[in-house]
């Protein structure tokens, strides 16, 4: 019986409007996860060194990081402990302009809970036996409201699936598996919308284990 940590965040807006020039309007929403399959007090060590290690330069990272406002030679220092921790990283991306009418009669919560339903039915039982105990670290999401109806959804479909699963939804900004998995969600979201992300290839694509775009890419 092992102990499974499944650090999950998403990306992207939950209106389908996306509308050119529309501010932070996006193609797709998705889920990206990155697990650790083993006992990783290293791993969440050697993070917090690497913060540590940034702020005696100078840096203020108060929050930990964040890929999408990180700098430059912050992100390339992320990325390289990222390479050496090899995490698992698994991928689903949801091209809204191809939701199906039912998703989008249910509304913003509709989209969010089709997409982790998506991703988790099939990662879940991929890297946790049955009488494993999966950690799901979920970032929390949006306002109280929000937040509320996102946590409802993503405990709806951990109770769909046959694993026994202890729900976790952190704020990012606390978890270092968090940061992890933003990181390379940001990497693949980069490449999947053709935009260059050197760190792609050497980083993260080789832990790679499922890049699922069940709604099509965008042309």
């Amino acid at each position: 019986m092992a102990e499974i940590y499944m650090y999950a965040d998403e990306t992207g807006n939950l209106d389908y409007d996306v509308s050119a020039g529309k501010q932070g309007a996006s193609t797709y929403f998705g889920f990206g996860t990155a697990v650790f399959d083993r006992e990783h007090g290293k791993e969440l060590w050697d993070g917090l060194c690497l913060r540590a290690r940034l702020e005696s330069r100078g840096l203020n990272l108060p929050r930990g990081f964040h890929a999408k406002n990180d700098t430059q030679a912050t992100k390339s220092e992320m990325f390289s402990l990222i390479k050496e921790q090899q995490p698992r990283f698994d991928l689903t991306f949801l091209l809204k302009e191809n939701a199906y009418a039912g998703v989008r009669e249910r509304g913003e919560m509709g989209l969010y809970r089709m997409a982790w339903y998506l991703h988790f039915k099939e990662i879940a039982k991929q890297v946790a036996e049955a009488d494993d105990t999966l950690y799901a670290i979920v970032s929390s999401f949006g306002t109280h409201a929000r937040a509320t109806a996102a946590r409802a959804a993503i405990r709806e479909v951990c109770d769909q699936v046959s694993r026994r699963i202890v729900l976790c939804v952190w704020d990012g900004a606390t978890s270092w598996g968090l940061q992890v998995a933003d990181y390379g969600l940001w990497a693949a979201q980069r490449v999947l919308e053709g935009r260059r992300c050197g760190w792609w290839e050497p980083c993260v694509k080789p832990t790679v284990q499922s890049f699922f775009l069940p709604w099509n890419r965008a042309t």
